[in-house]
């Protein structure tokens, strides 16, 4: 089976299971998987991993990450997002936020971001999101009707820069803004969002969020393969009829593989990388530890004589011997 990484342009509409699935089909294998959820709402890099390259993707998860997105001022929704229910304001409030949305300048915007949405902050996820509460989903605790409390946490926004501010939407009493975010991993840009109108004093979600970039992961890489939604009608258990959306790669395998980075391009991406012998990647399979000395995890290449790259292992240093490194993954030869 082959191995590697391949970057997905993901569509909207579609959860980021049903990319690996739509890559699944075409690799015809089953050891696939991704790095780092996409909303269905969102789109942009999805990076999916096949093969051993599978063991590399918990390195990538937590990588900042840089997206593009639009946000509402002026109003709220249940899920903080364009695919919530929109929260009525109370009869007082009204005038008042339409008077406060037509006057926001993009100063007052850009102060509001710099004093307290940039660098070290404290985040509450959003109820609606993917976060485990005593081992069910909070998205789905919150479509029972049941009240999710969520405890803060601290993520790490290093830049959020405001693109651009449109003109006040005098019918619904709505302004959007453009913005780019760079953040660690683990940020909800829902809850930038919602934290956003909250500064402001007049709600706000988000309308739209592409992901740019994953680590080193760009949706501007030529590489990159784009998929499409389509719809999928099928027969349950039961006898009935359902449609439901699904993701689909108009690519051949050879073409996929051809888009894909090899195990040593992928761990070069990832991770710092060091060179090793043939007898120190032996060793490395074998379990043991090597004398090389590294800071974090990293990814040990051997160069066979018939050329090219072996990704032998990911070592971390070995507390126990000073200057050694041991192995915490292995991977077969290639």
């Amino acid at each position: 089976m082959p191995d590697g990484l391949v970057v997905i342009d993901k569509p909207q509409g579609v959860t980021s299971h049903d990319v690996v699935a739509a890559v699944r089909s075409v690799l015809h294998c089953k050891r696939v998987g991704h790095a780092g959820t996409l909303d269905p709402m969102a789109t942009g890099v999805l990076v999916v991993g096949f093969g051993h390259a599978t063991r590399l993707l918990n390195y990538i998860v937590d990588h900042h990450k840089t997206y593009e997105a639009t946000i509402r001022l002026g109003a709220r929704t249940t899920t903080e997002d364009a695919e919530g229910e929109l929260i009525a304001w109370p009869q007082q409030d009204r005038d008042r936020v339409r008077a406060q949305v037509a006057a926001l300048t993009r100063q007052t915007v850009e102060h509001a971001i710099g004093t307290r949405l940039t660098g070290e902050i404290s985040q509450v996820p959003s109820a609606y999101s993917a976060v485990k509460i005593n081992g069910k989903h909070a998205y789905d605790l919150a479509r029972e009707g049941q009240e999710v409390v969520l405890t803060a946490r601290n993520v790490t926004i290093d830049r959020f820069d405001v693109l651009d501010i449109h003109e006040p939407d005098t019918h619904e009493g709505t302004r959007d803004i453009d913005v780019r975010v760079t953040c660690s991993a683990g940020t909800y840009i829902r809850a930038l969002a919602r934290d956003l109108g909250d500064m402001l004093e007049v709600g706000g979600y988000l309308t739209r969020l592409r992901r740019t970039q994953v680590g080193a992961f760009s949706i501007e890489n030529p590489h990159v393969l784009a998929a499409r939604c389509e719809e999928r009608t099928f027969t349950t258990r039961d006898g009935r009829q359902e449609t439901r959306m699904r993701a689909r790669l108009d690519a051949t395998k050879e073409q996929l593989l051809d888009a894909a980075m090899t195990m040593g391009q992928a761990a070069r991406m990832t991770m710092p990388v060091v060179d090793v012998s043939d007898r120190q990647a032996q060793d490395l399979r074998y379990g043991r530890s090597i004398d090389i000395s590294v800071d974090t995890a990293t990814a040990a290449i051997a160069h066979p004589a018939d050329g090219g790259e072996d990704v032998v292992a990911i070592i971390i240093p070995d507390n126990t011997m000073p200057a050694q490194s041991r192995p915490t993954v292995v991977f077969p030869a290639a």
